[in-house]
């Protein structure tokens, strides 16, 4: 493997030069690389050099560009079965965010200061930051895909991550904490919702409240995973926007949970009361098949929240000079922050004071690290004089204080 200078002539009589590096490749073939300044042929020639004894080398000649490895992206994605929202996301990220900007880069011309000029190239066309974010993971999981079919090396996106995790870490600290009365109801918020649920909606919301659960799996419940006589529900599956039913986000997320006794005796009543369902879906809708998020939230959610005055002022007015209120929380979730803050409350305060692998066992969180990262900041304190004292005394005796 060497790396030499090159001059050559031109036909229109002009003096050319670039840096060649020349290097047998695994396969015993012949290879030159060619570089306009000697550093990037001699960095070139010692990267290639180590790839090649370590049989990992791939010729620029012998890789596909970010484009083409993006479809075979998505082809893994199809033939490994993920749901249409998964593919969905894929095609966009790829057809909107990464084609357009370095479609046509060679997959070996990926690295970490590129992807940097990638993502300065997403920012200024106004992309906003949690969307750069997802594009990049998506960019990762191409080379990943890459790397698994022998057509790159390297995955610059996975090196950049590692090299910034303090940086991540420090962007967590940042990160604003759930409050309650902003992000998570108040317990008097939640009484005034119980009581002013009413309808077909009633049951949804009363089971959304003391499960946690998720719209999706909300969406997905059976009868078949209900069993009242033992007081517990099993999440087994979910909908997605497609109404196509899949399994829940991760293997944690299939979990059993307890009922308490309203919402036991709620889907008592609802069960002779509801909509018949082919499906065997719990929340059907009224032709008995999935509902959609949409309605639970229009003609479930959000009147309930403004029947039961957990509103805001929008700052407008109606025809008649009133103050247009709106619905204070906007989703589902802060039903489930508030199931999750429930959870972790000392009995005392009214709560059931479980352990942290207790509350993700409840939320179906993938790991204990996501139930601390969402909600560790609610986690009673211990009271370190108490216990300071109470250590002091165990390991010298004597009364307190001396």
């Amino acid at each position: 493997m060497s790396v030499r200078k090159r001059r050559w002539t031109n036909a229109k009589g002009e003096t050319k030069e670039v840096w060649q590096v020349d290097y047998v490749d695994t396969n015993g073939d012949r290879r030159r690389q060619s570089f306009a300044k000697k550093k990037d042929a001699d960095a070139f020639h010692a990267r290639a050099t180590v790839e090649v004894s370590q049989g990992v080398h791939v010729p620029d000649s012998a890789t596909i560009t970010i484009e083409e490895a993006g479809k075979l992206w998505i082809k893994s994605g199809t033939a490994a079965g993920l749901e249409r929202t998964s593919l969905d996301q894929r095609r966009q990220h790829l057809e909107l965010h990464i084609k357009p900007f370095i479609g046509k880069t060679k997959l070996s011309k990926v690295t970490v200061p590129f992807v940097r000029s990638f993502q300065d190239m997403l920012r200024e066309a106004g992309r906003s930051a949690a969307m750069i974010k997802r594009v990049a993971v998506s960019l990762g999981s191409i080379l990943s895909d890459a790397q698994g079919r022998g057509l790159v090396v390297r995955n610059a996106v996975h090196e950049m991550s590692r090299a910034r995790s303090g940086q991540k870490k420090a962007e967590r600290r940042q990160k604003a904490k759930l409050r309650v009365g902003v992000d998570i109801p108040t317990n008097t918020e939640i009484r005034a919702i119980i009581g002013a649920a009413a309808g077909r909606y009633r049951p949804l919301l009363i089971t959304a409240v003391f499960t946690g659960l998720r719209a999706s799996e909300l969406r997905g419940l059976r009868w078949e995973d209900v069993d009242l006589g033992k007081a517990q529900l099993h999440v087994r599956q979910r909908a997605d926007k497609y109404q196509d039913m899949g399994m829940p986000k991760s293997d944690a997320g299939q979990r059993t949970i307890p009922l308490p006794p309203m919402v036991v005796s709620t889907l008592r009543e609802w069960k002779l009361a509801g909509p018949k369902s082919d499906l065997g879906l719990v929340f059907a809708n009224q032709a008995g098949r999935i509902e959609y998020h949409q309605n639970m939230l229009q003609r479930g959610l959000w009147p309930t929240l403004l029947n039961a005055h957990v509103a805001v002022a929008t700052g407008k007015k109606d025809e008649e000079g009133n103050l247009v209120l709106a619905p204070k929380y906007t989703g589902f979730h802060a039903l489930r922050h508030w199931y999750a803050s429930w959870c972790i409350n000392r009995k005392v305060d009214g709560g059931l004071e479980l352990t942290p692998k207790q509350v993700q066992e409840r939320m179906g969180h993938s790991s204990i690290q996501v139930t601390f990262d969402t909600y560790g900041h609610l986690f009673p304190s211990v009271d370190e004089t108490r216990e300071l004292e109470a250590a002091q005394l165990a390991l010298l005796g004597g009364t307190a204080g001396t």
